[in-house]
């Protein structure tokens, strides 16, 4: 491989990547550089599935654990670290292998994008008292008519970057959208080889984000989120509005049935995996791995390898470019 070549390894929840990007790390001497969102908080082990000792094959995972709950983490401050992990990794001689679902995270890690620090905390906190009060539709239209092209890709109750798209152009005077532009045009950080894992019946994608969250509840997720707000972890937290820590803290600070909240998380599961799908569908680079009933590792792996060593050539069977 390259010296600038990473493996990714990315999909919708419950699709097996994660056990996946393990044995691609330990077969390559690489190792593994956490992609998700969630995982970088400190003490929400269940809800965000991280990988246990066993799960990991030994082989050293970075960006996990990184921050407290109450913290604000940004894909900024993501790219920043994970940026610093991935150079040390490849220093050494090894494999980066990025594994995660948050496709905003990989996109802006891979292409080295840059990220506006400029702002006013003060405006970003009354913008955001603003978006409480009058609601996300608004918050959401007032962006479309200073920037179209950044609201288009944002939903109503995508509170953070609404708000920070707001924020970057008052104080800047540029829109986030004409800063992405600008620096897309600059070459990628990184040369990479894409997989992503699903299942070819979307049915049985259902049906494994639903025995997952029935595993979540039954390894004490409701505790997991109780212990996180006796902390003091407050549900407006960036950390609290993850799927299944949401529900589950809305079911406890109401009095609410458990049994509903869990059947809620399961729907905004498969809600979100869809939009992973779609994210990650408009990615022409992408090589997808389409497991049946069951994943077949064995032969995901040197699907993985031998593209991997020839990122340019496309192999059809399990895996495909789509």
């Amino acid at each position: 491989m390259s010296s600038r070549k990473v493996v990714v390894i990315t999909g919708p929840t419950a699709t097996g990547k994660t056990a996946l990007g393990a044995a691609v790390a330990k077969m390559v001497d690489g190792e593994v550089v956490s992609a998700d969102s969630m995982q970088v908080y400190k003490h929400m082990d269940v809800g965000t599935a991280k990988p246990s000792e066993a799960e990991k094959m030994g082989v050293p995972h970075h960006m996990i654990d990184v921050v407290a709950p109450w913290e604000d983490y940004s894909v900024a401050r993501y790219v920043q670290e994970a940026t610093l992990h991935i150079d040390d990794v490849l220093r050494r001689g090894k494999t980066p292998v990025i594994v995660g679902g948050t496709g905003l995270y990989i996109d802006s890690l891979i292409s080295g994008r840059e990220f506006s620090t400029r702002g006013d905390e003060t405006r970003r906190r009354e913008l955001g008292s603003e978006y409480d009060e009058h609601g996300g539709e608004a918050m959401l239209h007032k962006l479309r008519c200073i920037d179209p092209d950044s609201a288009a890709k944002l939903h109503a109750n995508d509170k953070k970057r609404i708000v920070r798209a707001l924020e970057v152009f008052e104080t800047t005077g540029e829109t986030i959208s004409k800063h992405d532009a600008e620096t897309k045009t600059l070459p990628p950080r990184y040369s990479a080889a894409k997989f992503a894992c699903t299942y070819s019946r979307r049915q049985e994608l259902y049906a494994r984000i639903e025995a997952r969250v029935d595993e979540m509840m039954s390894r004490g997720l409701a505790d997991e989120v109780r212990n996180l707000l006796d902390m003091g972890v407050s549900p407006g937290c960036t950390s609290m509005q993850a799927i299944g820590y949401k529900e589950i803290a809305q079911a406890l600070l109401g009095d609410r049935d458990m049994a509903a909240a869990a059947e809620k998380i399961k729907l905004e599961s498969r809600h979100y995996a869809k939009r992973q799908l779609t994210w990650l569908r408009r990615d022409a680079d992408v090589n997808w791995i389409s497991w049946e009933e069951e994943p077949d590792f064995e032969s995901a792996l040197q699907l993985v390898l031998r593209i991997a060593n020839n990122p340019f050539r496309l192999i059809g069977g399990a895996c495909e470019k789509k």
